[in-house]
């Protein structure tokens, strides 16, 4: 069962908005900020929300979340977030029988700037519209939705990355070495200079043994 999501101004407090140690995994970087909820594994931070649909929207929020993984929208989204370079990965769920909503990413970096780089994207207009569904959502440029965000947020029980020394921009970076990589492996040139004997001891080093086995796997 989700955690309880207090309404917009409720003075009470879920206990890590209570104790700020709780925001992040053993060993993981704190936050600048830490009353902001969520937990880290290395460079990778968890951010779920909870809310709760307005009556009679569940229809409307699905055609706006359909329209959002489709067309151009889906186009620009990506531009957006290959700009933003932070995002792992989100997703969007209805449930409780179309009263409530989730949404939950992955990001690399503090939660004010992931918050924030949203905002002055298209990705803050698809916010605005998405949780335009959610009750009293006061919309991204409002100087209160960061509060808002906290107000209904979860942190994880627990939050683990299969490669958390890796941020979103390494990945790509690495995905581009690798691409480049293999085309030069694809070379008749590489394959002759393999085959040189004038190249034997520099092939036969480990290292360069080991790129080799790590290319073909």
């Amino acid at each position: 069962m989700a955690p309880h999501v207090w309404a917009l101004g409720d003075p009470r407090t879920e206990p890590w908005q209570e104790d700020g140690t709780m925001n992040a995994t053993t060993g993981a970087t704190q936050s600048a900020h830490p009353e902001r909820p969520g937990r880290s594994d290395g460079v990778c931070s968890e951010f779920t929300v909870y809310t709760e649909i307005k009556p009679g929207h569940a229809d409307a929020l699905r055609k706006d979340l359909a329209a959002l993984s489709s067309g151009s929208s889906d186009k620009d989204s990506r531009a957006a977030l290959r700009q933003i370079g932070t995002l792992h990965d989100a997703r969007h769920v209805i449930f409780d029988n179309d009263t409530r909503f989730m949404f939950a990413s992955v990001f690399d970096g503090s939660w004010d700037t992931y918050i924030d780089d949203f905002a002055q994207t298209v990705v803050g207009a698809n916010f605005d519209k998405i949780f335009s569904h959610s009750v009293g959502f006061p919309g991204v440029a409002d100087p209160g939705v960061k509060d808002w965000f906290v107000a209904h947020q979860a942190p994880a029980e627990a939050f683990v990355s299969s490669y958390p020394d890796l941020t979103v921009q390494q990945i790509w970076k690495d995905q581009r070495v690798d691409d480049a990589f293999q085309e030069v492996l694809d070379t008749p040139e590489f394959r002759a200079m393999l085959d040189n004997p004038a190249n034997a001891e520099l092939v036969a080093t480990p290292a360069f043994q080991k790129l080799l086995e790590e290319a073909s796997a």
